[in-house]
């Protein structure tokens, strides 16, 4: 069970913790710490991030005035200590489970939750908007936006700054910073430098010498010229924090971030006497007070149940390999026999499976970090120079890129293949993170093939045939988790006829799966056969072309059609065959059966599936449902 202490206990919101003396905080973090990994031991998450943010989340809630001061966290990775400062304690053992908190912030969830979030790099522009409405109502609470240092690879972070710069506006950006080489600029100079930048005596003589130069004419403007010049020449030698103050941004730092003294220190200050745009950089550790989780921070950065005293991960399935380890060995194997090949991954190398690719090919792979856009378009270079780039993403980082897809690989019909893994409901990490979408925005770009396997096989054979065998871009789309335990004993092949396959021939009925939503089809396909009822199924295998021969014949022969896919019902597969069969005047009902038009929560996969009305039994009664319903108005027409 969690173990709660005496101090946590009495926590129930920021103000109690304020209400602590500073010599209480650090024995709260260990209290906190203690919670985070049991109860991420039971029911997975992002540990590693959570545990390097928890004395930063305890010195920003104990400085600054929450919930009137507003505190943005990037990513949210980092946030469950703020979680449980937060009101959320007691509720914390429901992490990322149906019906109990999510694993990232949620403005629904409450009220300290200013920006719900999940993709990375959006606090920034998020905490600006904030801070000028502020500004533009007479308010005067403060902004506090934490960004991660592999956020601010994205170009959105460095928009969001470069705007921040140019403003006037009272706001805080705190770097929480344990990778980047700036971090190695920490020593006894730059620390007695940051103290005295934030010296309240220092500060008041500067700005009355300030003041009294430009009151010196002539002679006064060359001193206040030659100071800022010296001032300027020492921050870029010994303060690592030069790029931001050339954005306009007035920088602290580097702080220890594990050091509570020291950061409210500098968060104090900043708080109540720092005007204009600020970046407060502090240093940590990923995985802090967990040796397992320190040792493989990339292991623990998001991680399922495992065991608390052996750091083991707590295997599930049956060792059947993910179809994302499928991709990255598949991708391995063809790269053999082709030189061109090449492979892009945003930050993840491990979760596509790239890291196979990586290993084998270490010249040939690229990690462009958390950059989906830029992804897209440098695969687009590549390709414009013969290469044949292959870009491993997330369904819903996918979303990110949208732009690049269409006018820089789709308009001139570059060769650039997309993996797009996790595609559908991914299970707890919830809304951000379901890949629930992409067939909905991809089937609109032209010139663009969508296939969707319903196995391990059939995946290796469509990664060969969009490498080998088709011009122009290709989506490959394909869910988290493991393949059917399809056995593979050859090389992967072409696809010679880009059509749908018929899995078993029946009549009046056909139900047409798109990817891995074969398994649910053939479980519908049992259930109907109990009711004497034998449909055809088809595995449609591309989303786009669809072939207008195949379904023209398919729509004759059957009285009903019904789509079944793993994506939002809305402008999805099953909307494609409806207007291809709209365009040639198909007089047949075709019905598609996905995700409902709304977000979908987060929780076990058994327990979406079940409330999206996705489980064979729901699309069986479904399916049941419209067939009488449609017998009755027949019989009622005399037909």
């Amino acid at each position: 069970n969690q173990r709660l202490s005496s101090l946590l206990e009495a926590i129930s919101s920021p103000a109690d913790l304020r209400a602590l003396p500073k010599t209480k905080l650090p024995a709260v973090a260990e209290e906190i710490r203690d919670i985070l990994i049991e109860t991420v031991s039971r029911r997975g998450g992002h540990l590693a991030s959570s545990l390097g943010a928890v004395e930063l989340a305890i010195a920003l809630h104990y400085c600054y005035k929450t919930p009137e001061d507003k505190l943005l966290w990037d990513v949210g990775h980092q946030a469950y200590a703020h979680k449980i400062l937060t009101g959320r304690r007691e509720r914390f053992d429901s992490l990322r489970a149906y019906k109990g908190i999510s694993g990232f912030p949620r403005i629904s969830e409450s009220e300290y939750d200013n920006l719900s979030v999940g993709h990375s790099s959006t606090s920034i522009s998020a905490g600006l908007g904030m801070a000028l409405a502020r500004d533009l109502r007479g308010e005067s609470h403060g902004v506090v936006a934490v960004i991660g240092d592999g956020s601010l690879s994205s170009g959105l972070a460095f928009e969001g700054l470069n705007n921040f710069g140019s403003s006037s506006t009272n706001m805080t950006v705190v770097l929480n910073d344990n990778e980047m080489s700036i971090s190695k600029n920490v020593g006894a100079l730059s620390r007695y430098l940051t103290r005295l930048l934030t010296d309240k005596r220092y500060n008041r003589i500067k700005s009355d010498v300030w003041e009294l130069l430009g009151n010196l004419h002539n002679v006064g403007e060359r001193i206040r010229t030659l100071v800022h010049s010296v001032d300027d020449a020492v921050k870029h030698f010994v303060i690592p924090g030069k790029l931001f103050e050339d954005m306009g941004l007035r920088y602290f730092g580097p702080i220890d971030g594990h050091n509570i003294n020291d950061m409210l220190e500098i968060f104090q200050f900043v708080r109540n006497a720092a005007k204009g745009p600020v970046l407060v950089h502090v240093i940590t550790k990923k995985g802090k007070g967990y040796r397992f989780a320190e040792k493989d921070a990339t292991k623990y950065h998001g991680i399922g149940c495992f065991s608390r005293s052996t750091g083991d991960v707590i295997a599930k399935g049956n060792g059947v390999p993910s179809y994302s380890e499928v991709v990255g060995k598949t991708l391995t194997e063809i790269a053999a026999e082709n030189e061109d090949l090449v492979a892009i991954t945003a930050a993840m190398p491990d979760g596509t499976g790239l890291k196979h690719f990586r290993d084998a090919y270490p010249k040939r792979f690229f990690d462009v970090g958390i950059a989906e856009s830029h992804a897209v378009t440098f695969a687009a270079g590549l390709a414009l120079r013969g290469l044949r780039p292959v870009v491993a993403v997330y369904s819903t980082f996918l979303q990110r890129a949208y732009d690049q897809i269409i006018h820089d690989v789709a308009l001139d019909k570059l060769n650039v293949v997309f993996c797009v893994d996790r595609a559908g409901l991914v299970g707890e990490d919830g809304p951000t993170h379901h890949g629930m979408f992409d067939l909905s925005f991809l089937r609109t770009v032209p010139n663009l093939t969508i296939m969707a396997p319903a196995d391990e096989a059939e995946l290796r054979d469509m990664l060969f045939t969009a490498i080998h065998a088709i011009d122009g871009p290709v989506c490959i789309r394909y869910p988290r988790g493991c393949g059917r335990g399809i056995q593979i004993d050859s090389p992967p092949a072409t696809i010679s006829q880009l059509s749908p396959r018929t899995i078993r021939k029946g009549t009046k009925l056909a139900i047409v799966s798109v990817g891995h939503a074969l398994t649910t089809a053939e479980c519908v396909c049992d259930l109907l056969k109990d009711q004497n009822i034998n449909p055809t199924l088809i595995d449609a295998r591309f989303v786009k072309p669809l072939d207008l021969d195949f379904y023209r014949v398919l729509t004759t022969n059957h009285d009903f059609v019904f789509t079944i896919e793993h994506n939002t019902i809305t402008g999805g597969f099953g909307c494609g065959v409806l207007e291809l069969a709209a365009s040639e005047g198909v007089q047949t009902p075709i019905i598609p059966i996905g995700y409902p038009d709304r977000f979908v929560t987060h929780g076990k996969m058994t327990e979406l599936s079940e409330i999206t009305g996705m489980t064979p039994e729901k699309i069986t009664a479904r399916i049941m449902e419209f067939a009488v319903t449609a017998g009755r108005r027949k019989a009622k027409n005399g037909q």
